[in-house]
């Protein structure tokens, strides 16, 4: 199987579509972060898309994997930290999904280096999907709090109204991802049990 197939290609482009988009949010002006939530719908799609094609086309791969964990934590990661540094995000919001993402990553190499899968859990998977939605919403409450483009489609102020709920979106992003860290956690309680393994000479 040739190791960079789309699906890979697909995630390696969007290890690198972060810088651009980075910079778009630390420019912190109405058009910038027009463009910015543009650019992270196209990274989302990506994000979706690549895992998609991998179980379609048979391209599950150790590369793969690797890639495409490492290009979700990079973006996200990334966005947070622009966001606390435009005072677009209250710091222990980031600070809490990123303590997760250690521990969950932590956490699963331990299992792994014991021979032991832990899947995504329910609470996981919901997490992320409110954690994209919650960023793009806050992209675009930054637009409008500039007077930026997205005002010409805020039709009697409705837009504006739905983009400050970003915030209490944003929140239960911060719950779930402390559900889905305790899950984890509890997920790979026997492991903590378990005597290490011996490396063999």
């Amino acid at each position: 199987m040739n190791p960079w197939n789309l699906a890979n290609i697909l995630s390696s482009i969007r290890i690198i579509a972060t810088i651009p988009l980075l910079m778009l949010l630390l420019n912190d002006t109405a058009i910038s972060y027009f463009w910015a939530f543009w650019f992270y719908v196209v990274v989302a799609l990506t994000d979706m898309l690549d895992g998609q094609l991998a179980r379609k086309y048979g391209w599950v791969s150790n590369l793969g994997i690797f890639l495409d964990l490492t290009a979700d934590k990079i973006y996200t990661a990334g966005i947070l930290v622009c966001l606390v540094a435009t005072n677009l995000l209250d710091p222990w919001a980031a600070i809490i999904i990123l303590v997760r993402e250690f521990v969950v990553t932590g956490l699963r190499s331990l299992a792994a280096s014991e021979g032991v899968v832990i899947p995504s859990g329910r609470w996981g998977k919901l997490k992320m999907i409110i954690t994209i939605v919650a960023l793009g919403w806050i992209m675009v409450r930054a637009n409008l709090d500039r007077d930026g483009w997205f005002k010409l489609i805020d039709f009697a102020g409705g837009l504006t109204w739905l983009s400050h709920l970003s915030s209490i979106v944003l929140w239960l992003a911060v719950l779930l991802t402390i559900m889905s860290g305790v899950e984890y956690i509890w997920g790979a309680r026997a492991i903590f049990r378990q005597p290490p393994r011996q490396k063999q000479d």
